[in-house]
């Protein structure tokens, strides 16, 4: 599939915004850390900080956690948050070391084709490389097995056209409006499961 930046200027998934915080002192600290323990290696560094989000922080439906963080520093803070927040925070440990990072979305379903939702994930482009790789930080549980590959993606969910699902090709440089929105004006996480988007 053939991936469209709403970009043209690689460097606005470089930058940080009100989501993706990655000036933020938490977001410093961590992606310092990660960079001295990776040696500054850009590939050890993009799957290390890919792994800690997947598996540390843990997706709130799994964990049952009712709390809505949306800013990838709270979501660090917290080690919480659903998809969308999970992506914020690769996206800000990626962008905090110079990799650009976009955010991308699938629209999924039901095993029936029913319920369709937004899903949230993330793209990176590696230095030296010319091509945008997607990872998923969701989280893995039983049936969900999400792993950081630049070559074949093996991500948590993938699409089945047969049921309306989707591969939203465009790369967001910020958080779609529509995510954000769902996010930031949910109380709890069974108020957010009512704003979920359920396509873009």
């Amino acid at each position: 599939m053939e991936w469209i930046q709403e970009q043209p200027d690689l460097a606005a998934y470089l930058a940080a915004d009100e989501a993706i915080d990655h000036e933020h002192p938490v977001v410093r600290e961590t992606a310092d850390a990660f960079w001295t323990v990776t040696d500054g290696d850009a590939y050890a560094y993009a799957e290390a900080v890919f792994a800690y989000v997947r598996d540390a922080v843990p997706h709130s439906a799994d964990s049952g956690d009712p709390r809505v963080s949306w800013r990838a520093s709270d979501v660090l803070a917290t080690r919480n948050g659903i998809c969308y927040a999970k992506s914020h925070a690769l996206a800000a440990l990626l962008r905090a070391q110079g990799i650009p990072a976009a955010l991308c979305y699938q629209l999924l379903a039901d095993d029936d084709g029913s319920n369709p939702v937004v899903h949230g994930l993330v793209a990176l482009r590696l230095p030296g490389t010319r091509s945008w790789a997607r990872v998923d930080p969701r989280g893995n549980k039983p049936g969900v097995d999400a792993r950081f590959s630049l070559d074949v993606e093996q991500l948590a969910f993938p699409v089945r056209p047969e049921l309306g699902e989707i591969d939203y090709p465009r790369l967001y440089a910020a958080p779609h409006p529509a995510v954000l929105k769902a996010l930031q004006d949910s109380a709890d996480r069974p108020r957010l499961w009512e704003n979920l988007p359920t396509g873009l």
